[in-house]
């Protein structure tokens, strides 16, 4: 048996540490995919507070639980026995997306500003996501309702304009403090009249998402 504590490459260390966890302890055998979930968003909220508070001692313990997290599905994948893959096939995989990604790193082009990255990024992204149909798709539905507005805002900006009006009706924060309030008073506000705010946000946006399907198919 593989001592990981005399591995001299950390990561690779910790890849030995989860498999033997993974084969030797019972609770972690039983565990599923699934299973996993809450403990991610768990591990990503804390390494989230952590990085908001600047917390550096918390933010490498945290970091290397939610590393954790990566390892354990990446065990539990490599015991399939119809489609198995391990940790060395996702490193792979992720260092060849970012290669192809980084085209003025990696390769010949040409980038100068954060915007001309940003080009090539989508470019290449948009080449490995050929089977997509709509600028929508790809924005996960379990993301939390704000989160996820944002991201549908960025995407949907390119086919109409969802928010147009918006900043009159609740009025223009001057900064991100401000902003903050602005939302705090909003469910403040929802919270007076029995309103869930963050089920409100997910049904405007299912409105928003019919909007930008339907303004794609016509176009």
């Amino acid at each position: 048996m593989t001592d990981p504590l005399s591995e001299p490459d950390a990561l690779r260390a910790a890849a030995e540490t989860m498999r033997q966890v993974r084969e030797r302890c019972v609770w972690s055998q039983r565990i599923t995919h699934r299973d996993l979930v809450p403990y991610l968003i768990e591990e990503a909220h804390e390494l989230i507070d952590a990085v908001e508070r600047d917390d550096r001692v918390e933010m490498r313990e945290e970091l290397g639980d939610l590393l954790w997290q990566v390892l354990f599905h990446a065990a539990i994948t490599a015991q399939s026995p119809s489609d198995p893959f391990d940790i060395d096939d996702v490193a792979r995989g992720l260092t060849e997306k970012m290669v192809r990604r980084h085209p003025h790193v990696f390769g010949d082009a040409v980038a100068t500003t954060p915007d001309e990255v940003l080009v090539h990024w989508n470019a290449a992204k948009a080449a490995e996501k050929r089977e997509r149909r709509s600028v929508l798709d790809g924005v996960p539905a379990g993301m939390p309702a704000l989160a996820r507005a944002h991201k549908l805002l960025g995407r949907a900006s390119s086919v109409v304009e969802p928010a147009e009006g918006a900043s009159a009706q609740v009025g223009q924060p001057a900064s991100e403090a401000e902003l903050g309030d602005a939302l705090l008073a909003l469910v403040a506000a929802a919270r007076e009249q029995g309103w869930d705010a963050e089920r409100a946000l997910r049904e405007r946006l299912r409105l928003l998402e019919s909007e930008v399907r339907a303004a794609e198919q016509a176009g």
